[in-house]
C-alpha cells in the first residue's frame, strides 16, 4: 500500500533518489542561510536587537545544509545539481514573495516594512518546514542513518516558527497589524501554489529515477493536487494566524555548534 512512510522509505533506500533528495534539501537550507545572513547585516538601526536572532536563524539553516551534505558523504555520495523546477526558494522569489536576492546583494539598509515582509515570508515557509520535519520525525526519529538529523532539524524548525510568531506579534503591537495580515495572506497563497508545483516536479524526478509506473505517478500527482485544493480552500489559514508561542525567545541564545555527525 502506498503511504507517506513507504514513499519516503523508497526514496531513502535508493542511492540515486536519496542523492537528489539531500541535494535539494541542502541547497534550500544553504540559500536560507545566505538570505538570513544578508538580512541580519542590513536590518535598520531601529531593529538592531533583532539582528542576532536573524543571525542565529541563518546559522541554523547553514547547519542544516551541512547535515544534508554530510548524510550524502556518509553514503559515499556527492551532491547533484538541483533541477530548476524543484528550487522552492527561487520559485517563491519569482512570485514576488519575500525579499529579492538582488535587493539583499546591495549594501542598502532595509526598512521596517522590509523586515516585516521577511518575517511574514519566514512565518509561512517555516510552517511548511516544521510540518514536513514533523512528518519525517513521526516515521524516522529512530532511523539509524537519518534519525538524529531529523530530530535536530525538526527542533530547529519549531524554534524558527516560534520566533516568527513572537516577532510578528511584537510588530503587530507596534501598529503594523494590517500590513502583517495582508502580507501573510499574500505569502500563504503564493506558497501553496509553489509548494504544489515543486512537489509535482520532485515526484516527477523521483518517479523517473525509481521507474514508477504511470499509474503510481498519476496517483501521487492526484494526491498533490488534492492537498493544494484543500489548502487553497481553507488550509492556508493555518499559515496566517499568529499566537504567542510556547517556546519563548526561541532564537535568543547563541547558535548551537554541532559536529558534522552524519
Amino acid at each position: 500500500m502506498l503511504t507517506a512512510k513507504s514513499l519516503f522509505q523508497e526514496i531513502l533506500d535508493d542511492d540515486v533518489s536519496f542523492r537528489l533528495f539531500c541535494s535539494i534539501a541542502a541547497s534550500g537550507e544553504t540559500q536560507g542561510g545566505w538570505e538570513n545572513g544578508r538580512i541580519a547585516a542590513l536590518v535598520p538601526t531601529s531593529q538592531r536587537g533583532l539582528a542576532r536572532k536573524i543571525v542565529r536563524h541563518g546559522a541554523d539553516e547553514d547547519k542544516h545544509g551541512r547535515i544534508f551534505n554530510a548524510l550524502l558523504k556518509k553514503r559515499g555520495l556527492s551532491p547533484v545539481d538541483v533541477p530548476s523546477d524543484t528550487d522552492y526558494t527561487m520559485l517563491l522569489e519569482r512570485q514576488g514573495i519575500g525579499l529579492a536576492h538582488e535587493q539583499l546583494k546591495r549594501d542598502e539598509q532595509l526598512s521596517e516594512q522590509d523586515v516585516i515582509t521577511y518575517l511574514s515570508h519566514s512565518r509561512v515557509t517555516e510552517q511548511r518546514a516544521s510540518e514536513q520535519m514533523r512528518l519525517l520525525l513521526r516515521y524516522f526519529a529512530d532511523h539509524p542513518d537519518i534519525g538524529r538529523a531529523v530530530r535536530m532539524i525538526s527542533n530547529d524548525e519549531d524554534n524558527h516558527l516560534a520566533y516568527c510568531h513572537e516577532e510578528l506579534l511584537r510588530f503587530a503591537r507596534a501598529g503594523h497589524g494590517r500590513m502583517i495580515q495582508r502580507t501573510l495572506r499574500e505569502c500563504a497563497l503564493a506558497e501553496i501554489r509553489v509548494y504544489r508545483d515543486v512537489s509535482l516536479a520532485v515526484m516527477a524526478h523521483m518517479g523517473a529515477l525509481l521507474h514508477w509506473s504511470r499509474a503510481r505517478a498519476a496517483l501521487l500527482a492526484a494526491g498533490i493536487h488534492a492537498v493544494y485544493a484543500y489548502e487553497r480552500l481553507i488550509g492556508w489559514r493555518r499559515m496566517v494566524s499568529l499566537s504567542p508561542p510556547a517556546r519563548r525567545d526561541a532564537l535568543g541564545g547563541p547558535a548551537t555548534v554541532e559536529p558534522e555527525f552524519a
